[in-house]
């Protein structure tokens, strides 16, 4: 991870200064607060800000109620109600603010995601640095046969090593280049804005990202799956560690409810009613199409 010397030393003094306050505090987050967590080659995420707490959601909740009831267990049940009723308001009291940086490529994937307040840093009037994104190994992979947006089989020997040269010359050839237009030696230089659009898509950006935890978890239910690309996933999967910290209570229902459960259709539901009640169930009477059949069959752990 590429952190500048001026960037730790903010770090440092960040995490060893304090301050009282009459606001609600969450002692696991106050652990991550202003860290950086490394992510990729030269890639981190960071907590620079957040706002409320498990008890903040069931505060919500209760609006209506008056007190209420207020016991640990009491706020963990009520929280597990609500993540498995679809009650999302209440989650949306809870906010966060993280510092990320990530190549550009994951920045695009991300940002599709318009329900977070964003600030990214500008290569209009800034210079990037030469930090590139490049794969480890294990991490090259073919294009898949199966699936038109995923990997197949990882690329070994030869072909490996031509691919990773070819990487690594390319980015630091644009770069070159980039730098060779915005220089000012004795001429007066093409405009950084214009300049940028020569970088390569691998090359590092940094932003400043706002999000409230309902939008948070959607973020996370479709970016920390199995099923998402690597380089985004490690990114979510970081933020899940910050986040089960911060709001233990709702991220082990988000984990029970969202990552771990699952949706069935009617016609899915009907097809294990009849199974329960000792029908023998196949694609062609289930009412399903291939897709969906091949898809229920994975939810309810059954063989084809």
């Amino acid at each position: 991870m590429s952190l500048t010397p001026e960037q730790q030393a903010e770090i440092d003094a960040q995490r060893a200064g304090g301050a009282q306050t009459l606001r609600a505090v969450s002692p696991g987050m106050e652990a991550h607060l202003y860290k950086a967590h490394e992510v990729l080659d030269h890639g981190f995420v960071r907590v620079v800000d957040y706002m409320g707490d498990d008890a903040a959601i069931c505060q919500a909740a209760r609006v209506s109620y008056g007190k209420g009831t207020k016991s640990v267990q009491n706020d963990e049940g009520l929280i597990r109600y609500l993540m498995r009723h679809w009650h999302s308001t209440p989650f949306e009291m809870c906010e966060v603010k993280f510092h990320v940086k990530l190549p550009i490529f994951v920045a695009r994937q991300w940002i599709r995601h318009r329900t977070a307040n964003v600030n990214e840093y500008s290569a209009r009037y800034s210079i990037l640095d030469r930090e590139f994104y490049i794969p480890a190994p294990e991490h090259l992979a073919a294009q898949s046969v199966i699936n038109n947006q995923g990997r197949g089989a990882v690329l070994e020997g030869e072909e490996a090593v031509r691919v990773l040269d070819l990487l690594k010359a390319d980015a630091n050839r644009a770069y070159d280049h980039y730098e060779a237009m915005i220089s000012q030696d004795g001429q007066q230089g093409l405009a950084r804005e214009l300049a940028r659009m020569n970088l390569p898509a691998n090359i590092y950006t940094q932003w400043y990202w706002k999000i409230d935890l309902h939008n948070l978890f959607h973020f996370l239910r479709l970016r920390a799956d199995h099923h998402a690309q690597y380089e985004i996933r490690v990114y979510a999967e970081a933020i899940c560690k910050i986040v089960a910290d911060w709001v233990p209570f709702a991220y082990a229902a988000f984990e029970d409810y969202r990552m771990g459960g699952a949706t069935l259709s009617v016609r899915a539901l009907d097809c294990v009613r009849r199974m329960l009640a000792g029908e023998e169930v196949t694609e062609e009477t289930s009412g399903m199409s291939k897709g969906e059949w091949r898809e229920f069959l994975a939810v309810i752990g059954a063989k084809r």
